[in-house]
């Protein structure tokens, strides 16, 4: 099994979301020896964000690409490569500001790539990332209700669209709202890893 964990917080060793998504794959490690993780850390390490420099690349066949360009688009050709080769995904994602992190939707945007992981049919689109799980790990700071969550209707579109429907979504709440608040999320969002088949 070839595990991918992405953490965007931007609160390191201290981050919610990324205790959480660490707790993810340390179960999905030991019901699974010898997986291999791969940790994309893009709080730590920012992607680019997509900008023209990055469209004008993207959009120049690469026999015609400047040694810029190139280097450019190879730095979202290995984070698609890493996607591709997963089995399991596992997105630690604090909501900051009612959404996810711009560090998460800049790695979204490097992923999102026509032809190659998704495409456009006479259907409509399709996703090419298919056959894979994806864990999401999300801390905030409130509580809310899953008919008014800003953030995750969002996050599981874009998988959606990508063709990584088997999304479980596993929330750390109130993380703002005092100590008990706090460890109660925390003990729930531990409850649901513990449970985790």
């Amino acid at each position: 099994m070839n595990i991918l964990q992405i953490n965007s917080s931007l609160r390191g060793a201290n981050s919610e979301s990324n205790r959480v998504a660490g707790n993810i794959v340390a179960k999905l490690s030991a019901a699974n020896p010898g997986a291999i993780v791969t940790v994309r850390d893009v709080g730590a390490n920012a992607h680019p964000v997509l900008d023209e420099a990055a469209l004008g690349a993207l959009f120049t066949p690469a026999d015609q690409r400047s040694p810029a360009q190139a280097a450019r688009v190879a730095l979202d050709d290995a984070l698609i490569a890493e996607v591709q080769a997963a089995d399991v995904v596992v997105i630690g994602a604090p909501m900051y500001n009612f959404g996810m992190p711009v560090q998460l939707k800049a790695w979204f945007d490097a992923i999102a790539r026509a032809g190659v992981t998704f495409r456009y049919t006479e259907s409509g689109p399709e996703g090419l990332l298919k056959n894979k799980k994806v864990f999401v790990a999300t801390a905030r700071g409130g509580i809310y209700p899953e008919d008014a969550d800003p953030q995750v209707p969002h996050i599981r579109m874009l998988l959606n669209f990508l063709g990584m429907t088997d999304s479980t979504f596993v929330y750390s709440n109130g993380q703002a709202m005092g100590p008990d608040a706090a460890g109660k999320g925390q003990a729930e969002a531990d409850a649901v890893v513990a449970a985790l088949a």
